[in-house]
C-alpha cells in the first residue's frame, strides 16, 4: 500500500511505524503536520491509499479524511476521548492503559475503531511508557488495522453515543497535578511528576525559583521536613515528602530560553551545601557481577551523555576491567542505550564549540577503551532506542544484542551536517561493509533491528523474557563457558593487532575530529543552528526530504483514488 504518515514530529512512535511498514513492503512517506495546506499538498503528491496519524496536536482537515481513509493512533482505550489520555491514566493511578487505532471522522477521537491493545500500567514516567508500552501496542494495532484494510474488510461501525465506555476528558493542566509538599506522599508526588514528564514538565519551585520538574525517582532511606531539599547525588536533588523523599533528576527554569538540565547543575551553589547520598535510588551507572559475567549498566536521561557522564562511565568501565570476569555486558536503560553527546549541556555552556569538543573527545575515549579491550568479550545490550554516536559506541563491543522493539538512527547529518566520531569510520565498515556504511550514514533513515541484523550491525535480536536481567546473564555465562572461548579471544587479539598495523585507531580519530572541528569552529554555523533548534524545540518549517519521498520524486501516474472504501 501507499501510506502517508502524518505526524506533528518524527518522534519515536512515528519512526517505529516507518520502520515496520517499510519492512513489510509498503511505500511509506512522512509529512510533518505544519499547515493544513501542506497536508493537502502531501496527499496530492503521494496519492496514498491510507493516511496514518501517529502523533498529532490538531485535527486532520475535513477534506483530507473525507477523500482518503485516515487512521488516528490514540494512546487510550476505546471510548476514551481527549488530548491527555496517558497523562490522566498516570495521574489517576490506573491499572491498565491502552492504544486505539480509529478512523478519522467529524468528531475528535470518535471514529470507527479498527484495532486496539491494552497493557498493564507500571510506575514510570509518561515518556517511558510512551516509548515502550504505547509504542509496542500502537505498532501491533496499526499493523492489524492495515492488514484488515488490505483484505477488504468493511469499516467498523462507530460506537453508539450511549456506549458506557465513552469518556471525554479535557487537557491535563498544571493545577490538576500541582504538588502539595505538606500533604502528598512519595507515591503521589511521583505520579504527578511522571504524568508530565517529557512534555510539558510539572511546574513547581526550587529554592524560590519557578521550574518544571522531570526525571523523578523514589529516594530510598532519605527523609526530612516535607518540601525541603535534603540531599544531592549524580546531578539529582532529593526533596522530602511526608513519608520519604523523591529524587528530581532534571529541571528547567520557566524563564525564556531556559534548558532542561540536571537539577544540581541548575542549582549548583545550593547543591554544593547539601550532603551527597549515593546508592539511595538514583544511580545512572551501576555495576553488578554474576560469576564470570560482569554487568555495567548505565541509564542517562534521554540517552544524552555529557562530558562528565562519559568520563564517569569510562572510570566505571576501567574498574569493571579490573574484575576477574570473562564477559562484560554493557546494558543501557529501558528507554535509551545512548544518543551520543549531550546537546543541551553543550547549548548551555559558555562556549558551545569548546564543550562540543570536550564532549566528543570524552565519548571517543570511552569508545577506544572498549575497542582496545582484548582480555575478555564485551557485549552491548541495547534495550532502548539509540541514535547518532550512541549507535557507533555500541559497535565498539564484540557483539551487539538488541531488543526487537527498538529503533536505531546510525547517522549524524540531520544535526547540521555533523560528521560524527566515536571511530565510526573504523567500526561501521568493518561490520556492514564500505558501501553500506556510506548508504546508512547518507540516507539518514531510522533502522529497525531486522535490517540492522541483516547488515551486521546487530548480532542477536532479543524479545520478551530474553531481555530480562537473568536471561542476559545466562546468555553471558554461556558465552563465557563456551569451549571455543579461548580461541575466540585469541582471534580477537590477532584481528585488533592486524587492524592497528594496517591503520592505527588514532588515525581514524584524527581524521574524524578534523571534520568535527570544522563543524564546531568552522565558518558554517549549521551544526550550532540545528542544535539550537533541536534543544529549543523550534518547529520545523518543512519536512526533511530524506523522509518525504513524495517531495523528491514524481509520483507515479495512477488514479488518485480519493474515495474512501466502505
Amino acid at each position: 500500500m501507499r501510506i502517508l504518515l502524518l505526524s506533528h514530529s518524527f518522534n519515536s512512535l512515528t519512526q517505529r511505524l516507518h520502520v515496520e511498514l517499510r519492512e513489510r513492503g509498503h511505500d511509506v512517506a512522512v509529512e510533518l503536520d505544519i499547515h493544513a495546506e501542506v497536508t493537502r499538498e502531501s496527499v496530492a503528491l503521494h496519492r496514498p491509499d491510507l493516511v496514518i496519524a501517529p502523533f498529532l496536536k490538531r485535527a486532520i482537515p475535513d477534506d483530507v479524511w473525507r477523500g482518503v481513509r485516515c487512521l488516528v493512533v490514540h494512546p487510550g482505550p476505546p471510548g476514551d476521548r481527549g488530548p491527555a489520555a496517558l497523562d490522566w491514566a498516570i495521574l489517576d493511578g490506573a491499572s491498565e492503559g491502552g492504544v486505539t487505532v480509529l478512523q478519522a471522522d467529524g468528531e475528535f477521537d470518535a471514529g470507527p475503531v479498527w484495532a486496539f491493545r491494552s497493557f498493564p500500567m507500571r510506575r514510570a514516567a509518561k515518556s517511558s511508557i510512551y516509548r515502550n508500552e504505547v509504542t509496542y501496542c500502537a505498532v501491533a494495532a496499526v499493523l492489524e488495522a492495515v492488514a484488515a484494510i488490505e483484505s477488504g474488510r468493511p469499516a467498523p461501525q462507530p460506537m453508539d453515543a450511549d456506549d458506557p465506555r465513552i469518556r471525554v476528558r479535557g487537557p491535563c493542566r498544571q493545577p490538576d497535578r500541582a504538588i502539595d509538599w505538606q500533604h502528598d506522599t512519595t507515591a503521589t508526588v511521583l505520579r504527578k511528576i511522571d504524568s508530565a514528564d517529557g512534555m510539558p514538565g510539572l511546574v513547581d519551585s526550587l529554592f524560590f525559583q519557578e521550574v518544571r520538574l522531570f526525571d523523578a525517582h523514589e529516594a530510598h532511606g532519605i527523609s526530612g521536613v516535607p518540601g525541603t531539599v535534603v540531599a544531592q547525588c549524580d546531578g539529582a536533588l532529593a526533596r522530602a515528602t511526608v513519608d520519604g523523599a523523591v529524587w528530581i533528576g532534571h529541571v528547567r527554569k520557566l524563564a525564556p530560553k531556559s534548558l532542561k538540565l540536571p537539577a544540581a547543575t541548575v542549582f549548583a551553589a545550593e547543591a554544593a551545601q547539601l550532603p551527597r547520598r549515593p546508592g539511595c535510588g538514583y544511580a545512572p551507572i551501576r555495576y553488578r557481577e554474576h560469576g564470570e559475567v560482569g554487568e555495567l549498566a548505565f541509564s542517562f536521561y534521554n540517552g544524552a551523555m555529557a562530558t562528565g557522564d562519559c568520563e564517569a562511565l569510562l572510570e566505571a568501565y576501567r574498574a569493571a576491567l579490573a574484575r576477574p570476569t570473562r564477559v562484560l555486558l554493557l546494558t543501557g536503560g529501558p528507554d535509551y542505550w545512548s544518543n551520543g553527546i549531550h546537546l543541551a549541556e553543550i547549548e548551555a555552556a559558555d562556549s558551545p564549540a569548546d564543550e562540543s569538543w570536550r564532549n566528543i573527545n570524552a565519548i571517543d575515549d570511552l569508545a577506544r577503551a572498549i575497542i582496545e579491550t582484548t582480555d575478555r568479550l564485551v557485549v552491548s545490550v541495547i534495550r532502548g532506542n539509540a541514535g547518532a554516536g550512541g549507535v557507533f559506541l555500541s559497535l565498539a563491543a564484540d557483539e551487539v544484542w538488541a531488543s526487537d522493539q527498538i529503533v536505531l538512527n546510525p547517522h549524524y547529518k540531520d544535526m547540521g551536517n555533523l560528521y560524527g566520531s566515536e571511530y565510526w569510520t573504523y567500526l561501521l565498515p568493518r561490520r556492514a561493509g564500505a558501501a553500506n556504511a556510506t548508504r546508512i550514514t547518507q540516507c539518514r533513515l531510522p533502522m529497525g533491528v531486522a535490517e540492522a541484523r541483516r547488515l551486521g550491525i546487530v548480532d542477536r535480536v532479543l524479545s520478551g523474557e530474553a531481555l530480562a536481567d537473568a536471561s542476559l546473564v545466562k546468555f553471558g555465562s554461556t558465552m563465557a563457558s563456551d569451549a571455543g572461548f579461548a580461541s575466540r579471544l585469541a582471534a580477537k587479539r590477532q584481528r585488533r593487532a592486524a587492524d592497528e598495523a594496517e591503520k592505527p585507531l588514532q588515525c581514524y580519530r584524527d581524521e574524524e575530529l578534523r571534520r568535527m572541528k570544522l563543524n564546531f569552529y568552522g565558518f558554517d554555523p549549521s551544526y550550532h543552528v540545528a542544535r539550537y533548534n533541536f534543544i529549543h524545540k523550534v518547529p520545523k518549517s518543512r519536512t526533511p526530504l530524506t523522509i518525504a519521498g513524495h517531495r523528491s520524486r514524481r509520483a507515479p501516474d495512477r488514479p488518485v483514488g480519493m474515495a474512501v472504501p466502505s
